[in-house]
This record gives C-alpha cells, sequence and structure tokens, in this order.
C-alpha cells in the first residue's frame, strides 16, 4: 500500500498494484495494470467513478483527493515508470505543480530550445519575481553541470520537441543530485516504453498523458511519477491544494488509451522510420530531424537510453510558403496542433513567435506520425510538397 494525502492533508491509502505486474514486460503492463482486483463478478475494467463526495470514515473523504478511476490510471502509469504517480487536469498542470512549488528566488536550469508552453509558464514566474532562470544548451553537459551550482532545479525535455535533440540523463541527474538540485524529465515524446527517466536518476517524469498516453487526441490530461514516497506525498498534496484534478472520464479514456499504447506506438514509429528517409530525399526539404538516423548529433545517447525513435520528425523546406503550402494541401494528415493521436498531425511549428524566440527555424515543419497505412501518408505527402 502507498500513502497519499487525504482531503485533510493526513496520509490515506491506496495499492500501486506492483504485487501484480512484477517482472512483466512494459507491452504487458499496459494492458494489465490497473485493473480491479480479480474476484466473482468483479468488472475487467475500472469503471468510471462519478463522485464529488464519499462517505464518512475512508481516506478519502472528498473527490479533490482523487478517486476511483484516476487512482486506476495512476496505478498503471506509476508500474510502468517505477514509481507513485499523480495524475492532474493537464499536462502543463502537472508542470504548474512542480514550478509553483519553488521558494521564491530559486534558479532553474532549462533548455535553451524545447516546449515553448513551458518556457512560456517559466518566464511568468520570472516576471512575477519569483524565479530565475538559466537557459543552456542540455546536449552540452559540461555546460549543464556549470550552470547547477545554487539552482533549485534542472527541467530536462528528453527528446527536446521539436528539434529531437537528447540530453544525457544519467549523467546530469548523478552531478545535480550531487549538488542537491532535483531533476524533472518531461518524457511525453519518449512514453514509458522508450525512456524510464527515474531509473537513470531522474527525480519526477512529467508526461502530457493528453498525446501518446491516451492516444486518441479526446483527453486533456498530465501526470507527475515520483520513486521517494515523501515527494510523490508532497506533489498529490499540491494537486489537492490547486484543484488541479483530472475528471473520472478523462482518467478512464486516458486508461482505455494507455491499453494500445504498445500497438500503436510500433505502427507509428515504423511510419516515422519510411518517411523520415523518404523526406530525406525529397528536394524541396532541406533538412530531417529524426532520433533514428546514424547521423544523429546524439546517436550515441539515443542508442543508450531510448527504446525506440519515436513517432515524431521536424523537417525543414526550402522556404516558409511552401511549409504552409504542405499544411494546407494535406488531406489524409490533419493539420492541426498536437502530437500522439492515432491520426497524423502536422504544423509549422515556426509560426509560432515563442518557437523562433528559441531557435526553431520559421519553415520547420512538426510531423506527428499516426498508425495510417504509411504509403497513403506518403502519397498524402508528396502531392502537398508538389
Amino acid at each position: 500500500m502507498d500513502d497519499i494525502p487525504s482531503e485533510d492533508g493526513s496520509a490515506g491509502t491506496r495499492t500501486a498494484g506492483r504485487h501484480l505486474n512484477a517482472g512483466l514486460h512494459p507491452e504487458s503492463l499496459v494492458v494489465s495494470a490497473g485493473r480491479p482486483a480479480p474476484g466473482p463478478d468483479v468488472p475487467v475494467n475500472q469503471p468510471v467513478v462519478l463522485t464529488a463526495t464519499y462517505h464518512a470514515g475512508g481516506p478519502r473523504g472528498y473527490a479533490r483527493a482523487g478517486n476511483d478511476t484516476s487512482a486506476a490510471f495512476e496505478d498503471a502509469i506509476g508500474a510502468l515508470e517505477g514509481g507513485l504517480a499523480t495524475s492532474f487536469a493537464s499536462g502543463m498542470a502537472a508542470s504548474s505543480a512542480l514550478i509553483e512549488s519553488l521558494p521564491t528566488g530559486s534558479v532553474l536550469v532549462l533548455p535553451t530550445s524545447f516546449y515553448n508552453h513551458h518556457r512560456t509558464l517559466f518566464d511568468a514566474q520570472v516576471e512575477l519575481g519569483r524565479l530565475s532562470l538559466r537557459p543552456v544548451d542540455t546536449t552540452d553537459t559540461d555546460t549543464v553541470i556549470t550552470a547547477l551550482d545554487g539552482a533549485a532545479l534542472l527541467w530536462l525535455e528528453l527528446p527536446t520537441n521539436p528539434m529531437l535533440t537528447v540530453a544525457d540523463l544519467p549523467a546530469l541527474a548523478t552531478e545535480a543530485r550531487a549538488r542537491g538540485v532535483r531533476t524533472v524529465v518531461d518524457a511525453t515524446l519518449a512514453t514509458p516504453l522508450g525512456l524510464r527517466p527515474l531509473d537513470h536518476g531522474a527525480d519526477v517524469v512529467m508526461h502530457s498523458a493528453t498525446k501518446w498516453l491516451a492516444g486518441h487526441s479526446d483527453v486533456i490530461s498530465g501526470v507527475l511519477v515520483a520513486r521517494d514516497r515523501d515527494l510523490a506525498q508532497r506533489i498529490a498534496t499540491r494537486r489537492n491544494l490547486t484543484g488541479a484534478i483530472p475528471g473520472a472520464l478523462e482518467s478512464y479514456l486516458a486508461l482505455r488509451g494507455l491499453r494500445t499504447l504498445a500497438v500503436r506506438m510500433e505502427r507509428a514509429c515504423a511510419n516515422t522510420a519510411v518517411l523520415a528517409g523518404r523526406l530525406r530525399e525529397h528536394p524541396a526539404v532541406t533538412g530531417v530531424h529524426y532520433l533514428g538516423f546514424a547521423d544523429h548529433p546524439q546517436a550515441d545517447l539515443v542508442a543508450k537510453l531510448l527504446g525506440h525513435h519515436g513517432a515524431v520528425l521536424s523537417f525543414t523546406t526550402d522556404s516558409v510558403q511552401r511549409a504552409d503550402d504542405l499544411c494546407r494541401r494535406v488531406e489524409l494528415i490533419t493539420h492541426a496542433t498536437s502530437l500522439g493521436g492515432v491520426e497524423s498531425l502536422i504544423e509549422r511549428r515556426g509560426a509560432y513567435p515563442g518557437e523562433v524566440s528559441q531557435g526553431t527555424p520559421a519553415e520547420l515543419v512538426r510531423f506527428s506520425v499516426g498508425i495510417e497505412h504509411v504509403e497513403d501518408l506518403w502519397s498524402d505527402l508528396a502531392q502537398a510538397l508538389s
């Protein structure tokens, strides 16, 4: 049994399901974890529990401390990541729970280029006079280590979005811990099937569950996972205080989507590998960022840390106009923001000022590859690029 805080801040309990899941491969965990304990006429799937309050006498009391549906999703993610999970109403709510709990005056070491809404969140804390930022190229390990002195938190994104760079997580987490700096890894693009940051020394792993975990572009959700019980308890307390809880239906949909994560990733990653190679040969494409290329700048770390090459690629075209035309002309592929759904999504990330200010080329297109037939996807890309 694992402690989580109840409505009054005291410790309640919930099962993490690890006694059922010990030794299973991740492909089995996504199917088996977070289910009700078996018994006669017990449902196989965790039902949606729609209640705002509970009868007195138990550890929960009020649904702001969670409910059975969200706890089941948390058990599944905790089993996948090897820690204690707390789910949130969105990925940004999860990130905010960490950042806004830092003491005023804290120093945050962060990538120079990563998910721009996280940078916007951090900049807002600077404007409020609460934080100081030290942006660094997180692929330069020595520079990051130097920046850690006096910092409170190291924020890593692995791989980064949309440039797909990879930091040396084990080395950085070791140096951060030696200096008393907490390491947080946004592993949304990697998924737990590609990377378990806690195994490499991170203190907290963050996912936008909106993306691959739920996988169907119909849920807004986030999750934080920590191995240290006290830290996990503080995260859950923070969620309770701010009310950033996920809805029961959202938790149910996220858990239902998780069941097919392994097969979705297998198909999407295979599609991405084919399309990356073909885009690299297209005359209108001037560069492709893809983790699976042998000449990726951090190919050694990709091989060392990641269990797959991902289902996102980014590429530049010979002009902003062509990039915009491409996004308008696709038919099977969807021109929309986000990533990680069963459908392929594409957009020009260089259209966002926050991206450009971080060094993203204006003509850069991000392509989240779905599970459609790869030849249909290529035909769509080819006609839109022509």
